[in-house]
């Protein structure tokens, strides 16, 4: 990308349970600026997040800098010509790994991780299921040849976090890592016996 290009990040929102991590994804990275963000959220993704948090579509889409829609497969996310840094699912269901996993660009949300994988850019699904079956298993296997991480947001508490709130951010913080966003979202690990 050129210094005049914007850097962009794809945020997607899906059903499985654990709305908190897109939505206070993408609201860190409004805080944190020198980011675009373009965000796609599926109908179950908006139910799940009035369920979890109260919270209506144009709640979570005022977070973003573009909303596009997740039915409109025409969409510039479509395309690989739509340059990004890549792409965060948060929280990721397990229907949409395995849509991710075998190609079956149905929405937009698949179709702009399938983009990313073929443009060997990185996708990071914050998968929300447990326990795991054969299927899940087999299809995260799948998404990791093809690049992508899979990254359930397991709590942390050698940090002692004090509330979800806490918690939700030390597993937002390793995800910006991942992208290279500079953060200070949560504290990082000073070794044992540290008081950080």
């Amino acid at each position: 990308m050129t210094a005049a290009e914007p850097r962009r990040l794809i945020v997607a929102i899906t059903g499985a349970t654990g709305a908190i991590y897109g939505v206070r994804l993408l609201a860190r990275l409004r805080e944190a600026g020198g980011l675009e963000t373009h965000l796609v959220v599926s109908a179950a993704g908006v139910l799940n997040a009035h369920q979890e948090l109260g919270l209506k579509r144009g709640d979570i889409e005022r977070l973003a800098d573009v909303v596009h829609n997740v039915s409109d497969i025409g969409a510039p996310l479509a395309s690989g010509s739509f340059r990004s840094m890549g792409m965060v699912i948060a929280p990721c269901s397990v229907r949409t790994l395995a849509a991710c996993a075998t190609g079956l660009a149905d929405n937009l949300i698949t179709r702009a991780a399938d983009v990313c994988f073929k443009e060997r850019r990185r996708v990071v699904l914050m998968l929300r299921e447990t326990p795991l079956n054969l299927a899940h298993i087999r299809a995260m296997e799948s998404v990791t040849l093809m690049g992508g991480v899979v990254f359930p947001p397991v709590p942390a508490f050698y940090q002692r976090p004090q509330s979800v709130e806490q918690m939700v951010d030390h597993s937002l913080a390793r995800v910006l890592d991942l992208f290279c966003i500079d953060n200070a979202i949560a504290p990082r690990w000073a070794g044992m016996g540290s008081t950080t």
